[in-house]
């Protein structure tokens, strides 16, 4: 891949410690509320009593309201203009609202009917995602604008990333503290102090990028856009809204991007079940204890790996660009694939902790560099359009994260039926059921590996060309400052 010597990274571009730690902090609060509602749903069926159906109407009908207001709020983000910047007040004020919701929202007791259930929860997830949107859009543009340097870029995404996967060493837990009978009565009571506390941590957390990190993006011609939105109507906006929706959609090398996350992160996740699935039931003969012993391991393995790889990606990317950085990480997620068609050896169960470091290195490559590259994007987009709009393109990305989730959720209990899965036989599923689910567990991931390398492998944004942008870019902001002092 040819390593190279890396520039070195100008003094006003650097972003201190104190400030890429408490920017990260934002991240591990959002991957707590992304992950704490999915985690703590068990208890609307097991400690409620609400049909699965309905549940899983809970978790997808809130998704849609997505679909507009993180476009929209990464519209709003991008277009205000206050003392306190553009994202900041929106993300302080979000921090507070969502962790207050999020408290709220589980305050459930048993007794009452279904339905009361059902809409209780509705209702407090489509504000929850409304405050949710409010904090975490504004909370990722900013992370897009904080540098201009193309590798400091991706070292800030990488603390960010590296702080976001502590959340997730606390998540697998969260049931096991609302099932700790020396503390609740029952679940339900574990579920409501749970949320308490999980709303106070996210509000004290969240509130730190918004005091600590300071913007940097003031565009110059500030006071005269204060004045033109003054005047502008409702259907101006509306108009400019979607002018700029259909602008970031059409930008080629945000597209490469989203398709090549698309596929290797909800490759990975619609898997997901089969993994646990196949050591059970056919690594594990069917004994529960033995495979959960199993899956709780290649978890922590993964998570480690995770971390460690976050770092050697942020590292070697300085070296050899992101691009190539992107490619190596993927790669090894597909050997890892791969290799677990071999690793599931019911002589020897070790053997599927295997792959976990392998195909950890993907998913920590992914989002440490796919931030660091849509940041190149909005430089490009701004050379193109004059306008930085890290709001739209942040929010139209993460939507389709979570769009990809979503499906990969659904489609993972078509896939299961199709092998000819049967919760009866728990162990003693047929041969040929065992041959299909390893066929999805290793085919599905390693294709989307393979459609994720192919779709960043045309990327053209490369440091060269990034480098020379922002040159273009700063040029122009000096000009434009002398010509609003003139």
């Amino acid at each position: 891949m040819g390593i190279k010597k890396t520039h070195v990274t100008a003094e006003k571009d650097r972003i201190s410690w104190a400030e890429k730690i408490a920017y990260g902090l934002g991240n591990t609060v959002n991957n707590l509320l992304g992950g704490a509602i999915g985690y703590m749903s068990i208890v609307l069926n097991v400690g409620l009593g609400i049909d699965p159906v309905l549940i899983g109407s809970l978790q997808a009908l809130p998704r849609f309201t997505d679909a507009l207001t993180d476009p929209v709020m990464g519209y709003l983000s991008d277009n205000t203009r206050s003392r306190f910047g553009r994202r900041r007040p929106y993300i302080f004020v979000g921090a507070i609202l969502v962790g207050i919701t999020f408290a709220l929202m589980w305050q459930l007791k048993p007794g009452l009917s279904q339905m009361f259930y059902f809409w209780y929860f509705l209702i407090f997830s489509i504000v929850f995602y409304l405050f949710y949107t409010m904090f975490a859009t504004p909370y990722v543009a900013l992370g897009y604008e904080l540098t201009s340097d193309y590798h400091e870029r991706t070292r800030l995404m990488g603390v960010q990333n590296f702080m976001g996967q502590f959340a997730w060493i606390c998540l697998p837990w969260l049931y096991a503290f609302m099932e700790n009978d020396r503390l609740f009565t029952d679940a339900v009571q574990g579920a409501r102090v749970l949320a308490v506390v999980i709303g106070g941590v996210v509000i004290v957390l969240g509130i730190i990028p918004a005091i600590l990190v300071k913007e940097r993006y003031v565009a110059p011609e500030v006071d005269k856009k204060e004045k033109q939105s003054a005047l502008k109507g409702m259907s101006e906006n509306i108009a400019a809204f979607f002018k700029g929706l259909v602008l970031t959609l059409k930008r080629k090398e945000f597209l490469k991007l989203c398709i090549g996350t698309f596929f290797l992160f909800n490759g990975i996740q619609l898997v997901g079940a089969f993994s646990s699935y196949i050591t059970i039931f056919y690594v594990c003969g069917g004994d529960t204890g033995m495979g959960a012993k199993y899956m709780g391991l290649f978890g922590t393995i993964n998570t480690l790996s995770t971390l460690a790889a976050i770092a050697f990606i942020t590292w070697i990317s300085s070296f050899i660009g992101k691009r190539k950085a992107f490619m190596l990480a993927t790669s090894a997620t597909l050997l890892g694939s791969l290799l677990k068609w071999f690793c599931y050896d019911p002589m020897a169960p070790w053997k599927v902790l295997l792959p976990a470091p392998l195909i950890a290195i993907g998913m920590g490559g992914l989002f440490t560099l796919m931030g660091s590259m849509i940041a190149d994007v909005c430089d490009l987009d701004e050379l193109e359009t004059g306008e930085r709009r890290e709001g739209i393109f942040g929010a139209i990305y993460w939507w389709m994260v979570k769009l990809g989730l979503s499906l990969a959720f659904a489609l993972s209990g078509f896939l299961l039926k199709w092998t000819g899965y049967d919760i009866i036989f728990v162990g003693a599923q047929s041969a040929e059921t065992f041959i299909k689910m390893r066929i999805v567990d290793v085919v599905v991931p390693a294709t989307a590996c393979i459609i994720a390398i192919v779709a960043v492998y045309r990327y053209k944004l490369t440091e060269e060309k990034s480098i020379e942008i922002r040159k273009t870019l700063d040029l122009r902001h000096v000009e434009l400052k002398e010509v609003v002092a003139s």
